[in-house]
């Protein structure tokens, strides 16, 4: 393990992966299994506050693969966004690159665009699902990993009569969603009396118990031989030729064969040290962490309409929600906390309430079209994985496979194209 203050022990990896969050150290992970020597740069401490892996709800599984730009988002909800009660919330400023973000993610709003990015985030979770249960022949990421099934509630008969019409087509798929039936939700959860018109449930839910997870699987890293280099700052790149020849960190200087940018909401300034663009904004999520009421359910809910997931951690409840286009901004907006914890007792009216013992927020980078970016940019060895946004957890082992099968010449099993970092216009890097 790196010693706080001390220099990275190698100069000259294979492969530098800057971030130590969830997509990075998955891309560590495929890498090293494929024989690269592999360093992590990580800001901070891994799982530590300022990672999005340290206080969300660690949903992995099939559910979720909806991409955020929906039919009907642009024409029906753009006013509705501009409001600071809203769960998708957008601050209006003058920022061009925002601007440029919503321009594209109005033309992503279609049936067409949202049908083909459900194709492949449905993919994507089911190639990380298979890859997470791989991990799970170690004791120690087996004992932060749950896998109870998720009940999606819906609050309103057109939200519940939306969603049932839909299921055929999810099931199609690949996804095993189906309808509760009368007293089915009652026999899950015995305990919890919902508001609600009706639920649909898929048995394939799961979470990690985040940062648990994060911390138990750098230390399988470190394990393997990855060199995992915390509080280490990334203060710019050496190009020459289109090719990144070095990086300057604070801990000196590294002169690796390939760089890998995976610095969740920092990657677009990281990446812009290099010369090159990326189409993300940081969207602001929130939980709230509290003591386990008795009444509580016993496996995660997503609370549909109000886009709020419950996820039960031993003796805590953890409340996660809201998407805001504020910016680089991790300030706590009291509002939308209580907007949060307002939803969650509209459908369970009689969840008792207890002692708080952790608010948070995290930055999620978000893509318009809610697909990520994945593979080489505008310089020959600098790649970028990328854009997960608030479904990072269950998307990044697949993520992490597909950069390091990029990087050796195989046969992808996720499809690259749908990914590609240009495909919002050129990646091509200022510098000659």
């Amino acid at each position: 393990m790196t010693r706080e203050g001390a220099a990275p022990v190698r100069s000259d990896p294979d492969v530098v992966v800057v971030g130590g969050g969830v997509a990075g150290l998955f891309c560590a992970y495929h890498l090293r299994r494929g024989g690269a020597s592999v360093t992590v740069l990580e800001r901070g401490a891994l799982g530590g506050p300022q990672s999005c892996s340290s206080g969300n709800t660690g949903f992995v599984g099939t559910h979720g693969a909806a991409p955020l730009a929906e039919p009907g988002m642009r024409s029906l909800r753009t006013l509705a966004m501009l409001s600071p009660d809203a769960p998708f919330y957008v601050k209006p400023r003058l920022d061009g690159e925002l601007l440029r973000w919503l321009g594209h993610f109005g033309r992503a709003c279609s049936a067409t665009a949202a049908a083909a990015g459900f194709r492949a985030l449905v993919g994507m979770k089911k190639r990380s699902l298979d890859i997470l249960l791989g991990l799970c022949e170690s004791p120690s990421i087996a004992a932060t990993f749950e896998s109870p099934g998720i009940v999606l509630a819906y609050r309103t008969a057109a939200g519940f009569a939306a969603a049932s019409r839909s299921v055929a087509r999810t099931v199609a798929s690949g996804v095993p969603l189906r309808v509760l039936g009368s007293g089915e939700l009652d026999e899950l959860e015995p305990k919890t009396r919902f508001a609600i018109h009706g639920a649909l449930y898929n048995p394939e839910g799961a979470y990690l118990r985040v940062p648990e997870f994060v911390v138990e699987f750098g230390r399988l890293l470190r394990e393997m031989g990855v060199e995992i280099c915390e509080r280490t700052d990334v203060l710019g790149f050496e190009v020459r030729a289109r090719k990144v020849v070095g990086l300057h960190t604070n801990r000196g200087h590294l002169h690796p064969r390939d760089v890998v940018v995976a610095a969740g909401a920092w990657s677009t300034a990281c990446a812009r040290l290099a010369g090159v663009g990326l189409m993300l904004q940081p969207i602001k999520g929130y939980s709230v962490t509290m003591d386990m009421p008795p009444e509580a359910p016993s496996r995660p809910v997503l609370l549909s309409e109000g886009r709020v997931a419950m996820v039960p951690l031993g003796d805590r409840l953890r409340i996660g929600g809201t998407l805001e286009l504020t910016g680089m901004n991790n300030d706590i907006s009291a509002r939308r906390v209580r907007g949060m914890v307002r939803t969650v007792h509209e459908y369970l009216p009689e969840l008792a309430e207890t002692r708080t013992r952790e608010t948070w927020s995290g930055l999620r980078p978000c893509t318009p079209d809610g697909l990520p970016l994945i593979g080489r940019t505008g310089l020959r060895n600098l790649l970028v994985a990328v854009g997960y946004g608030h479904i990072g957890m269950g998307l990044a082992p697949a993520g992490g496979e597909l950069i390091s099968q990029l990087l050796a010449g195989e046969q992808p099993i996720t499809d690259p194209v749908p990914l590609r970092p240009d495909r919002f216009g050129s990646t091509e890097s200022t510098r000659r």
